[in-house]
């Protein structure tokens, strides 16, 4: 970094408005997370995260047999917990091998048992023989727990699977060090250092002039999914416009909505919410091209076989791309693969490597995802494990299939009940190795939940997202309807906000560089640190008034504007 960006640096940091770059490293706020992730399956473990933390120079016992007698299950090899303590955020990983003469692979899951509670899954991870692979979890505590043993099981626990297990670590972080954490992570992934420079006619510096700063647009999306309901309906319209930036069509474009008779399609919705989206410079994500489950598939795409189902599915793609090519940012090509097969299993293991082909050639310039749940919600679905969906995209980019095949983006739906925020970040950390754009596509929280819970788990789920360098932007699944929505709503039918609603408006503000007004210093000049995005500025002194705008990208270093009045 260059020594007057070092300068802008130090002087943003002392006066933004935001309080830039919190040093969560220092002594007085704990430790710094560690992201550090690995997804290749390693000759030799690397040393443990956090130097092992509570697990320091600790050797795996078998000795849970004995501390908790009653539950009755092997816990070999296993880790004993002394002291517990209620809401602290416990970070875990370990290295795990699969020993010679057992199983060539195995999932391991990670489970913690104590006197008052069970986990089933604080981290997982697809182990192989021969070879050590990293599981990295995590897990929070409601009450203190002076006893509990952390322990491992695989997905065929036959007694026969035996694991090798080395440099553990846990990791302890209080309420105040994660937040602190996420602070830092915004504030270097998110932000941008600004240093405003004004000069008269001849060069010198201005003092004194008046600097009007305001953000025009995101570099971040956040949105929400919308339905056919918004349709004519001015104060959704209102409501929608004031507060999104992103949008996805909730069931409009699924292949069962456009075409629910063979050879009748009917684009009539979705084309009316592209002029809705279009009409309010709205980025969409086409949801979705395909549908694995079965249940979503059209009846009578169900009862083709051979050739016929071929024939239309490459109709299908043909006529939703070609239609809206170059409208939608994104596509969802292939949607829950990870749990359904419905086009595998009747066009062959590879025929949704060909529908990416498909699309790219029919729409060079969007996006294309897999879009799956229960990736970073938990690690308790076997079928949806991180190092499952890593594996697929990495087949994906294997795959040639005698054309250009990429997969350009991983769509997390994240449909949660109760967050695990250590564990999702420990999937994000996985994910990120994979060097893709990573959004979260359907966020929301379970309708068993009342709406004040639902609004604690939402602020925690977008704060996780938001503060990972790897996620480049958020989509709830809060399409309103007459009965409600899919599980969350952020109104009522008068679009008064539900706590939900309130949770997210504040997020939008607080991840919005506000208004900034200032005066130029000695030197001329004036720094701020803002979020990503396009801004516009006007200087004033002395009755003249100068307008221009400037953006800001991702960059280390500071953003120098130069204004001559």
């Amino acid at each position: 970094m260059k020594h007057s960006s070092i300068i802008g640096f130090i002087f943003c940091a002392i006066y933004s408005l935001h309080t830039a770059f919190i040093l969560v490293s220092s002594s007085n706020d704990g430790p710094f997370y560690d992201s550090t992730a690995y997804t290749q399956c390693r000759a030799e473990p690397e040393k443990p995260l956090y130097n092992g933390g509570m697990l320091k120079d600790e050797e795996a016992s078998a000795s849970g047999r004995d501390t908790l007698r009653s539950v009755g299950a092997r816990y070999t090899p296993a880790y004993i917990l002394r002291n517990l303590t209620q809401n602290t955020i416990y970070c875990f990983s370990i290295w795990v091998k699969i020993e010679a003469g057992s199983a060539s692979a195995d999932r391991v899951r990670a489970k913690l048992r104590s006197d008052n509670v069970t986990l089933n899954c604080v981290g997982s991870v697809s182990a192989k023989q021969g070879c050590w692979s990293f599981l990295k979890g995590g897990f929070l505590l409601d009450s203190p727990s002076q006893l509990s043993i952390l322990f491992f099981e695989t997905s065929n626990d036959d007694g026969k699977t035996q694991l090798e297990v080395a440099s553990p670590s846990l990791q302890p972080f209080t309420q105040d060090q994660w937040k602190n954490n996420q602070d830092y992570f915004i504030n270097t992934a998110r932000k941008r250092a600004v240093t405003i420079h004004v000069a008269g006619e001849n060069g010198e510096s201005v003092d004194g002039a008046v600097v009007n700063v305001e953000q025009i647009s995101k570099d971040f999306p956040i949105g929400s999914a919308i339905s056919k309901t918004i349709l004519g309906n001015i104060p959704y319209q209102e409501w929608f416009v004031k507060r999104f930036d992103a949008t996805v069509f909730e069931n409009e474009l699924k292949w069962y909505a456009t075409e629910p008779h063979q050879g009748e399609l009917n684009y009539t919705f979705g084309d009316q919410m592209m002029n809705f989206v279009r009409a309010n410079r709205i980025i969409a994500r086409g949801h979705n091209i395909f549908w694995e489950d079965p249940r979503y598939t059209p009846g009578w795409v169900r009862n083709l076989t051979g050739e016929d189902l071929r024939s239309a599915v490459n109709q299908r793609i043909r006529s939703l791309m070609t239609r809206y090519r170059g409208e939608f940012v994104h596509w969802d090509v292939s949607n829950e693969m990870l749990h359904f097969d419905f086009y595998e299993s009747r066009l062959g293991e590879n025929a949704s490597y060909g529908f990416f082909a498909a699309a790219r050639e029919l729409d060079s310039l969007a996006t294309l995802f897999l879009n799956d749940f229960n990736v970073v919600e938990t690690c308790s679905d076997e079928r949806s494990t991180v190092d499952e969906y890593i594996a697929r995209v990495r087949e994906l980019e294997r795959y040639d299939g005698g054309g250009v095949v990429r997969m350009d983006g991983v769509g997390l739906e994240g449909h949660f009940t109760r967050p695990n925020v250590a564990l999702m970040r420990a999937n994000l950390d996985k994910l990120a190795t994979l060097e893709l754009p990573v959004w979260l596509t359907e966020i929301d929280i379970s309708s068993t939940l009342d709406h004040s819970t639902q609004a604690i788990y939402l602020e925690q789920v977008l704060r996780e997202g938001f503060s990972h360098p790897s996620v480049k932007g958020i989509i709830l699944w809060t399409a309103l309807h007459p009965n409600g929505c899919y599980q969350m709503c952020l109104t009522d039918d008068k679009f008064r906000n539900l706590p939900a609603g309130d949770v997210v408006d504040q997020k939008l503000l607080e991840w919005t560089t506000g208004e900034v007004k200032a005066k130029t210093d000695d030197h001329g000049s004036f720094s701020f640190l803002g979020f990503l995005g396009e801004y516009k500025v006007s200087i004033i002194y002395e009755g003249k008034t100068v307008n221009s705008s400037f953006s800001l990208s991702r960059d280390p270093e500071t953003k120098h504007v130069r204004l001559r009045i």
